[in-house]
């Protein structure tokens, strides 16, 4: 079955939020935004609010949509994921811990892709630069290795 997830990178400055998510969950020991998974009837912008509010205690508003990545498993290439990309410069509160994992402010010049999904070192630079995207993303089977990949920048003309 099919899950849809969002994701949610929270700016500051020139500084980006990352988690390194817990050992036992999901990505764990993984640099990632804060996301996850919908909830029945909820919206993806809702969803990504929600998710970085429990994940890190903060507020964001006015979310940019970046795109949608699609996750394949397998040999079969079965659909297992879509994840929608946001973003927001919009931030208030103060961080918190949650059981999710660590929070750091990195600098947006010192991006550790090296301990991330090997999908971000692709469309994350498109991010940083205010691009959308559509992104296809072939893992062997548990997310192991990524095998393929096939990402297409979205320009304004084309999205609207």
């Amino acid at each position: 079955m099919v899950s849809f997830a969002t994701l949610c990178y929270v700016f500051r400055r020139q500084q980006l939020l990352l988690q390194l998510k817990s050992k036992e969950l999901f990505g764990g020991g993984k640099w990632n935004a804060p996301g996850g998974k919908l909830i029945e009837g909820e919206c993806p912008e809702s969803a990504a609010i929600r998710e970085v509010s429990e994940e890190t205690g903060l507020k964001v508003g006015k979310l940019r949509f970046h795109g949608v990545l699609n996750f394949y498993l397998g040999a079969h290439k079965r659909l297992d994921q879509v994840v929608f990309v946001f973003s927001s410069k919009h931030v208030r509160g103060r961080s918190k811990r949650s059981a999710e994992g660590r929070l750091s402010w990195l600098s947006m010049s010192n991006i550790p892709y090296d301990q991330m999904w090997q999908d971000d070192r692709a469309w994350l630079p498109l991010l940083l630069q205010g691009k959308s995207f559509v992104g296809d993303f072939y893992f062997s089977e548990g997310y192991g290795k990524l095998e393929s990949y096939a990402l297409q920048e979205i320009r304004n003309s084309e999205a609207g």
